[in-house]
Parts: C-alpha cells; structure tokens; sequence
C-alpha cells in the first residue's frame, strides 16, 4: 500500500548521515529518577534501526515548559542516563552550547539527546531562526512523535520544511492505525466516547456523527444528552447549558444515520467516594439526591452486542468514573469485550487519550486492542477530524 507519507524505507544510505529525529521524552519524573518509561520504550524502534545502519542519530524533544528560558531542572542532561537503559546503549548528552563541535566528535552509530528544544523562545513560535539553528546539525529529518504533531514547533514542523522529512516508525505505526480506524475504516464503525464534559469534546462528537455508524456516549457527558432527552439526572454531573447543544448533536446523527447509545440502566449513589452505597436504576428513576456514577449491566449488555457486529472501534474516555471503585464495571467490561473481539480477528480496535489508557491498562487489555495512542492532544484533535501541522509536514 502506498503511504501519504515518507518513512525510513525510503531513506536510502543512512551509514554516516547525521538524522534529526523528534521523540516525545516528557516522561513523568521523581527525585532524579522516570516513574513511567513508557514514552521512551516507544522510541526504540526508530532510534536502533537508525543507529544499526550507522547514522549518526540526534534526538529532539522537549520537556516541562520553560518558556524559552534554559532551566537546569527541566534539562535532558537528566534523561542521558536512563535513556541509555532502555535502548541498552550509550547516549550523550549534547547542550546547544557547543553543540556543533560536539556533533562532529560523533562517529556512525553514535545516539546524542540534544538539549530542550524549548529552552529557545522561537521553538514554540516555530521562529524560522530557530528552524535554521536546529537544522544545521543534521542532514535529514525524521518525526516520531506523533504526541506533539498537533504543534507547529519549530521540531515539529518547521523542520519538515527544510531537510528531507520521513516518519518514524512510532509516527508510521500511529498514522496507520488511526487511516484504519477513521480514514478508511471497514464499517460498521463505533466509537466509544466519554468523560466528564461535553465541552470539552463538543468538536468531537459534531465530527464523529458524520463519520461512524454507532455513537456510544458515556462519563458524565452522557448524563447532558440523557438531560436533553428530558431525563432528569438529579445531582449528576451535567452541563444544563448545553442541553441544545446536545440536541443538535443527536439530530444531526439521525441525518447523518448514526445510531446514539445513551444509557438506560445506570449505577447512581448520593456520594461521591470510594464504594458507597449504590442502586441500579432505569435513568428515569434517579432520585433527586442521586448522581449517575456508572453506566448499568443492561445497558453494558446491549453495547457489547453492538460491539460484536461492528468492525471498527476508536476509543476515547471512560463510561464511569473509573479512578473510583466500584465504577469502573461498565468500562471494564466493555473493555473486554472489545480486546476480546480483537483478539478473535473480528474488530480493528484503536483507543487513544491518558485517561483511556489508564482505563483500558486498568482492565488488563491495554496491550489486547490493535492500537493504543499514548498522544493525548494530539489524538483528540485527530478525532475532531483536524489537519495536525506535524503530520501535514510529513505529507508535503
């Protein structure tokens, strides 16, 4: 299949070539020491090939936010080290002091972590300056950090402009997925979308109407269409204000023959706190001291059918307020159901956003479904159907 974009394959000789790669190292930290290296194992692929056939590989990113002033606490000199352990082999440290002069030392193989892109101000503005202070240090460019392609950063994008620009195999593997899950998907499509707010994925759901067959809505955003549908959710997170805005969506899906799951058995308590005393009720029978928590059995039942005769599945939210026992059931379940239709060969599965992959891993099926994207922005702004400025410049 030919892809809309360039990758390593398309490379050539690499074998002395010095390669700008952009990775996302923003890796949470504690006392010196990176409490979740998830972000880091991601870039293994890329970095070794790279190195294995002997280019000369210095890594971009950016950590914290320094607003362009240079921070000792937020410099990757921290990350050489740990780095290093996870490709289990030696990485330098190059500050942009220097820099130049130290990039010439390196010999085909060499791997260097550059210093924080976004200690210079321009980074942020993609200030063609700071395009051309980047560029100079490698022959080729190659954007593997699909989290930070939403930003048009000078790493990020201004790059792309002026050297030879591939993606790397994190980036190859995340456009492929989400081509699967949305650009060219095989139908029937779900998408499963929850969270607290509906403002907050107002841009979401307006797109996904218009572009898979079933809509299943959950978290506290549920109970707003539930609200607009003249359910009264009693003391239940609701944005009231919005209730025209979720009718407008629930038209436009019947245009648009998109099916809208709204719960109808839902698991509510009179607190907010870790396993209180719970009902499960028909939505029409919440009481006025009573808050949706979760979403119920039968209603978790009758979205796993709809699972089953679908064949394409992008995820984004919880249906409960999973961080709190016992309403992570309905999340659970599902999520089960669908790592179990994925792993039958039935459903291309595909789930992005932090609180997903908290969910899912919460599950135990974080590594069952056929793609997890660990780019929280990033994949939102993709599910709002957005041309993201690092891909763009991938495709050019």
């Amino acid at each position: 299949m030919t892809k809309a974009f360039k990758t390593l394959d398309d490379i050539g000789e690499l074998h002395g070539r010095r390669v700008l790669v952009r990775e996302d190292l923003n890796v949470p930290m504690a006392d010196g020491q990176v409490t979740d290296d998830t972000r880091l194992r991601a870039t293994i692929a890329t970095v070794t090939e790279l190195a294995d056939k002997g280019a000369i590989v210095l890594i971009l990113a950016h950590f914290g936010r320094p607003k362009g002033v240079p921070n000792p606490e937020m410099s990757l000199a921290m990350l050489a080290r740990p780095y290093g352990a996870v490709l289990g082999r030696e990485v330098r440290y190059i500050d942009w002091e220097g820099d130049e002069a130290a990039v010439a030392t390196m010999q085909p193989g060499d791997i260097a972590i550059l210093e924080n892109t976004r200690f210079f101000g321009g980074e942020e503005k993609n200030d063609p300056a700071v395009v051309e202070r980047f560029a100079k240090l490698g022959d080729l460019y190659v954007n593997d950090a699909f989290s930070a392609a939403h930003r048009a950063h000078a790493s990020t994008e201004g790059l792309a402009r002026v050297l030879p620009a591939y993606a790397g195999r994190a980036m190859e593997a995340e456009l492929d997925a989400l081509e699967k899950a949305l650009g060219a998907p095989e139908h029937p499509v779900a998408a499963v979308v929850g969270g607290a707010k509906v403002s907050t994925k107002l841009a979401v759901l307006k797109h996904l109407v218009g572009k898979v067959d079933h809509l299943i809505i959950g978290g506290g955003m549920a109970n707003t269409f539930l609200a607009a549908r003249g359910v009264d959710v009693g003391k239940s997170l609701c944005e009231h204000d919005l209730t025209d805005t979720a009718e407008e969506i629930l038209e436009a899906a019947d245009r648009a023959n998109c099916t809208v799951h709204l719960p109808y058995d839902v698991v509510v308590a009179t607190e907010f706190k870790p396993n209180p005393a719970t009902r499960t009720v028909n939505v029409h029978e919440v009481a006025a001291d009573e808050m949706i928590l979760d979403l119920g059995p039968n209603a978790v039942e009758a979205l796993g059918d709809v699972l089953k005769n679908c064949r394409t599945l992008v995820w984004n939210g919880p249906l409960g307020a999973f961080e709190t026992p016992p309403f992570d059931t309905a999340t659970v379940s599902l999520a089960k159901t669908a790592a179990a239709l994925t792993q039958d060969g039935s459903l291309v599965s595909v789930a992005g956003g932090g609180d997903t992959v908290a969910a899912l891993n919460q599950a135990g099926v974080g590594d069952k479904f056929t793609f997890v994207s660990t780019a929280g922005g990033a994949f939102l702004e993709w599910m709002e159907g957005r041309e993201l400025p690092g891909v763009a410049a991938l495709r050019a």
